[in-house]
């Protein structure tokens, strides 16, 4: 990595003139405030969408709209917090025109765990960022990786547009869809991204595991199975764990939902909807089965799913799409694990999709 860190953006905060307000409410609110808080930054107001704003309030305050707080304060004096993500396009557009008429950040603070990813935390972990990132196998993965961490440290959101990637020319040359027969799918959701696989795989994908341990969306996914015809789908209710055994699970219907060894101290006071639920190794789930590719996107618990995969992976060397968005020490901590345990693997590619904060961060692995 070819830059330091003099000041992060909760330092730049503190020090700052302009009144601090917010776009957004809910758990993203809450975790920022807090951060806040504890960095005695104040913040002033707070302000949603105009379809949103009907006379709601948010932590004792009246929710406004963007007009009303530059009416309120003018557009120059304020800097602006953004607490959501999203990757639709017109709420970007809208986003990055509030971005154009004032200061704008989106405050990095992770889906799950605790801590800021802020100067203090790079410092920490300085040396095992940079050998994450020596390990990356190409420029394009580099300078993600860069320009996420200088996402993460400042907030600014122009550093995110720069590490966007095309979605199809990941499928095709990072996953290579049509060289699979067999793949698994923890984290499947409704069965979104089994489907896109199918599209891609064009026929030659003949069977899918896929793990999902929300009830809702497991009775999506089955619903979704029975109409699926270009592979057989073997469908496990249970979320991907290190080991076969049974955890709660917070299914209160927002980004933090997923096993309650998980959830963020900040949000412990926050009502949870604990449900318990079987948790799986993959190992136990595929009973020495093959696979040729391995999607974990499994809220906050990759590296336990990973090291629930381990003689899989030594066996069959599968292709892996690994989240590394969810956790502040993902970034770098879960490349290292994978080149520990699975020396075999030469290529790691690191790529991201358009939105805002930064999620949908995926290391492939090769």
């Amino acid at each position: 990595m070819n830059f330091t860190c003099t000041r992060d953006l909760w330092e730049y905060l503190s020090s700052t003139k302009k009144t601090v307000v917010m776009y957004g409410m809910g758990n993203g609110a809450d975790k920022i405030l807090c951060a806040c808080e504890e960095k005695r930054i104040t913040v002033s107001d707070f302000f949603a969408s105009d379809g949103f704003v009907r006379g709601h309030s948010f932590h004792g305050k009246t929710l406004l709209t963007w007009s009303g707080i530059k009416e309120k304060y003018g557009a120059q004096n304020v800097i602006v917090l953004l607490s959501f993500g999203s990757s639709r396009p017109e709420v970007l557009e809208n986003i990055y025109r509030i971005a154009k008429e004032a200061e704008l950040y989106a405050p990095d603070v992770p889906a799950f765990g605790d801590g800021l990813f802020d100067r203090h935390f790079f410092e920490t972990h300085k040396e095992e960022l940079q050998a994450a990132w020596e390990l990356l196998s190409d420029d394009e993965s580099r300078r993600i990786f860069e320009d996420v961490v200088q996402f993460k440290l400042t907030g600014n959101v122009e550093f995110l547009k720069q590490a966007e990637s095309d979605p199809n020319e990941v499928m095709e040359s990072l996953i290579s869809p049509r060289t699979l027969r067999t793949a698994a799918d923890l984290g499947a959701y409704n069965g979104d991204t089994v489907r896109a696989l199918l599209d891609a795989a064009d026929g030659n994908l003949k069977t899918v595991y896929a793990m999902e341990p929300d009830a809702r969306n497991f009775r999506k996914l089955s619903a979704y199975a029975e109409t699926e015809a270009r592979a057989s789908l073997v469908l496990c209710n249970a979320g991907a764990w290190s080991e076969s055994t049974t955890l709660y699970f917070d299914a209160s219907g927002n980004r933090n939902a997923s096993f309650d060894a998980n959830r963020s101290q900040t949000l412990a006071n926050r009502p949870a909807k604990l449900t318990p639920i079987v948790a799986k190794d993959l190992d136990s789930v595929l009973d020495g089965a093959a696979v040729d590719y391995i999607k974990y996107d499994v809220e906050g618990a990759e590296r336990e799913a990973l090291l629930g995969s381990v003689q899989t992976i030594r066996a069959c060397s599968p292709t892996l799409l690994v989240s590394l968005y969810h956790r502040n020490e993902d970034l770098f901590a879960l490349p290292l694990l994978i080149h520990r345990l699975f020396p075999q693997y030469q290529g790691f590619y690191l790529r991201r999709f358009r939105g805002v904060p930064a999620w949908d961060l995926n290391l492939y692995v090769k």
